[in-house]
């Protein structure tokens, strides 16, 4: 640990704290930063860290992969996606495939991409063949895929969009009966595209100390000081900690592109249900980029009432910072990396994936 984060951790120890304070992160990154650096470890013991809903793919719904893999099936089309999804699994009959990585196996051309600009050359590649990009994600996915809509897609490149913003998530929390959490730790890579300014909410409805991290342990141990700070003054305000990135209004460019060619919607997110105003759709004008337009009848509706977690699976609870990873039933148990149950232990940005990285093997459930 560098001199400058021990130096965070030294003034966090020296706070006279609450009896017991939670905070939360919305980030697999952070998580990811936290876990790996050891620091609820090396943190005051009445500080409790909460990761909560920063994982897109743990809440893409079961009826987006199950159309995604309908298409891949049934189509005579490629279809990509971003590698974490191939191992997502739908509920479905043992023998029935619930994966796009099954489904690839089965014989399905399905090729697993890092950004959206190797979708655009594979269509370019194959000008004969649709080409499907089953883009999920949160904002900072999002606004790359608006981009190359904006920029103009190839003809043949259609997309099957599942994206989701963060932030009407954690303002559902705020808003039940019991948020679980008293500070919060905003993401450092969707404040860059959206603008700090997006998080003004925390402060200005719930009056709740907040600040904006990037990634480094530095990064974060002074945006939990300043939340810890912040809740002893009783002067909650939005604090940037990640202000070599992070722009109150964003990334103008890349919020352009998305009021260009998006309209925000109200959207399923897996095992939670619909958050209003929470996702990403192709508007009108680019509808002829839709796989929903091009390939319809794939959709289920159906799904979006069993698309719930796999049985046992408490992943749902764990994205919302109701539970912690090791807490699930089936943690290192039935699912771990290697054979996973639920989303979250496929994902990079899943917390059970991360901790179980991290060295946390044993269940506490």
């Amino acid at each position: 640990m560098s001199a400058s984060a021990r130096q965070w951790l030294d003034d966090i120890h020296a706070l006279n704290l609450p009896e017991k304070i939670r905070i939360m992160n919305v980030c697999g990154g952070h998580e990811r930063s936290i876990t790996m650096a050891g620091l609820r470890g090396a943190l005051p013991s009445n500080i409790e860290l909460i990761p909560g809903p920063g994982c897109p793919v743990c809440v893409c719904p079961e009826e987006d992969i199950y159309e995604a893999i309908q298409i891949a099936l049934n189509e005579d089309a490629i279809l990509t996606a971003f590698g974490d999804m191939l191992r997502v699994p739908v509920n479905v009959a043992k023998k029935e495939i619930r994966s796009l990585e099954q489904a690839r196996a089965n014989g399905a051309d399905i090729r697993p991409v890092a950004t959206p600009m190797e979708p655009v050359q594979i269509a370019r590649d194959n000008p004969d063949m649709p080409v499907v990009f089953f883009a999920t994600g949160f904002e900072t996915t999002t606004a790359p895929v608006a981009a190359m809509l904006a920029e103009g897609a190839p003809d043949n490149l259609y997309v099957l969009l599942s994206g989701r913003l963060t932030w009407p998530a954690v303002a559902m929390l705020l808003e039940s009966e019991e948020a679980g959490f008293q500070a919060l730790v905003a993401p450092g890579h969707v404040a860059t595209v959206m603008g700090g300014n997006e998080w003004k909410f925390v402060i200005d409805q719930y009056q709740m100390p907040a600040a904006i991290a990037g990634f480094t342990p530095e990064s974060l141990l002074a945006a939990m000081y300043s939340t810890l700070r912040q809740t002893i003054e009783i002067r909650p305000f939005l604090d940037n900690c990640y202000p070599e990135l992070v722009q109150d209004e964003g990334n103008r460019t890349a919020k352009k592109h998305i009021d260009e060619t998006l309209d925000v919607v109200d959207a399923n997110w897996r095992g939670v249900g619909i958050i209003p105003a929470s996702g990403f759709a192709l508007n009108d004008s680019y509808r002829q980029y839709d796989a929903r337009e091009k390939f319809p009848g794939y959709a289920d509706t159906a799904r979006r009432r069993a698309g719930q977690m796999p049985p046992g699976c408490d992943c749902a609870r764990v994205v919302m910072g109701k539970i912690y990873p090791n807490e699930c039933r089936l943690y290192g148990k039935a699912c771990t990396p290697r054979s996973p149950v639920g989303p979250c232990m496929v994902s990079d940005e899943g917390a059970c994936r991360i901790w179980w990285a991290g060295g946390m093997r044993d269940s506490a459930a």
